[in-house]
C-alpha cells in the first residue's frame, strides 16, 4: 500500500537548521507531485513547497523562499526539506504528500491541501526562541 514516512523533526532554537525526510512506497515514484505541508495548532495546514519528481524546480510558499529548500534522492524514493534560519514561527507539525494527477507545471502551482491524495503521518518540529 502506499506509505509516506517522514522524518526528521525535532526541537531546534531559532536560527538553527533541520532537514526533513520523506520515504516513499506502495507506487511508482516516477512522474509524482511530491509536497510538504505543515500545520500549527489553531491554524489551518498550509502549503509549504513541492516538487515534481519528474525533474523541474521546486516551489515555495513565500513565508520560506530563501529559507527552505527541497531536493530528492531518485533512487531512493525519497523527499528532503531542508529548514535553514528557523523562526518559531515554522513550529508545526509537517507533512508530507503526494498525488499523481499533475504534470510538471500543475504540480508547481498545486499549492492546496485538497490537490494531494496521499499523506504521511507527520513529523513535529518546535523552533524555540
Amino acid at each position: 500500500q502506499v506509505q509516506l514516512v517522514e522524518s526528521g523533526g525535532g526541537s531546534v532554537q531559532a536560527g538553527g537548521s533541520l532537514r526533513l525526510s520523506c520515504a516513499a512506497s506502495g507506487f511508482t515514484y516516477s512522474s509524482t507531485c511530491m509536497g510538504w505541508f505543515r500545520q500549527a495548532p489553531g491554524k489551518e495546514r498550509e502549503g509549504v513547497g513541492r516538487l515534481y519528481t519528474g525533474g523541474g524546480r521546486p516551489a515555495y510558499a513565500d513565508s520560506v523562499k530563501g529559507r527552505f529548500t527541497i531536493s530528492q534522492d531518485y533512487a531512493k524514493n525519497t523527499v528532503y526539506l531542508q529548514m535553514n534560519s528557523l523562526k518559531p514561527e515554522d513550529t508545526a507539525m509537517y507533512y508530507c504528500a503526494a498525488s499523481k494527477q499533475y504534470s510538471e507545471s500543475g504540480c508547481y502551482v498545486a499549492r492546496r491541501s485538497s490537490d494531494f491524495v496521499w499523506w504521511g503521518q507527520g513529523t513535529q518540529v518546535t523552533v524555540s526562541s
